[in-house]
């Protein structure tokens, strides 16, 4: 698949959990290259170190556009530092022309939740985002080109490609989906750049269970966060 991984990540999670998942993410890639965008220097696939930009909504963003530029493939596919990929995530569909595809097959497991569980929400998230590289950079650089002084962004609408174009009065471009036979599993977790708004405060979602398929049991995936936190 002519794709390239962009990895982003703002350095602030413990290890040896954010090894482990990085582990997890080149089982999963297989053959793609993956280029990392990081704020400090990292061996891992094709590193761009941008520096201690700080951990913000938009710096998130600005890593992917960095990371997409840097691609020599048609394709990027996003992943960020605290979801375990399944190979399958990567490997079963591409976007059709000028659409974003995201993957829903994504369960979630909550930390600070005992006994561990999956919970399942169908969402769009950028972090199960692939796109063609061309398309996501031009819809990004046209957001941040619009929105030069980033005190007047309101961030609730600069998020997922596809989903929040008209918020911002750029270009709108389609959406689509697909679920991958292996899901992904995203942490809930302290450390979470997300963590700072909602807390433990987060809900589960709807669709709750203790062991899924090839992962396994909810209380073993959890011993990988827990480790030497």
């Amino acid at each position: 698949m002519d794709c390239t991984i962009i990895f982003y990540t703002a350095n602030m999670l413990h290890e040896p959990f954010a090894g482990k998942v990085r582990e997890q993410l080149l089982k999963a890639a297989g053959d793609m290259p993956i280029i990392s965008v990081s704020q400090k220097p990292m061996d891992f696939g094709t590193n761009i170190c941008v520096g201690d930009t700080g951990r913000s909504h938009l710096n998130l963003y600005r890593q992917i556009l960095i990371g997409s530029k840097a691609a020599k493939t048609k394709y990027v596919a996003m992943a960020e530092d605290d979801i375990l990929y399944s190979y399958e995530h990567f490997h079963t569909q591409l976007p059709s022309p000028n659409t974003f595809l995201y993957n829903i097959n994504k369960w979630s497991i909550f930390t600070w939740n005992h006994p561990a569980i999956f919970s399942y929400r169908e969402r769009m998230v950028v972090n199960a985002l692939i796109a063609e590289r061309d398309m996501l950079v031009e819809a990004l650089q046209e957001r941040f080109d619009k929105y030069p002084d980033e005190s007047k962004v309101e961030l609730s609408h600069w998020g997922d490609p596809g989903r929040y174009e008209d918020k911002l009065g750029v270009t709108i471009r389609k959406t689509e989906t697909f679920q991958s036979s292996v899901p992904n599993i995203v942490f809930s977790h302290p450390e979470a750049f997300g963590y700072l708004n909602l807390g433990n405060r987060k809900k589960l979602g709807p669709e709750r269970v203790y062991e899924l398929p090839v992962w396994g049991k909810a209380e073993e995936i959890l011993k990988i966060y827990e480790q030497n936190i």
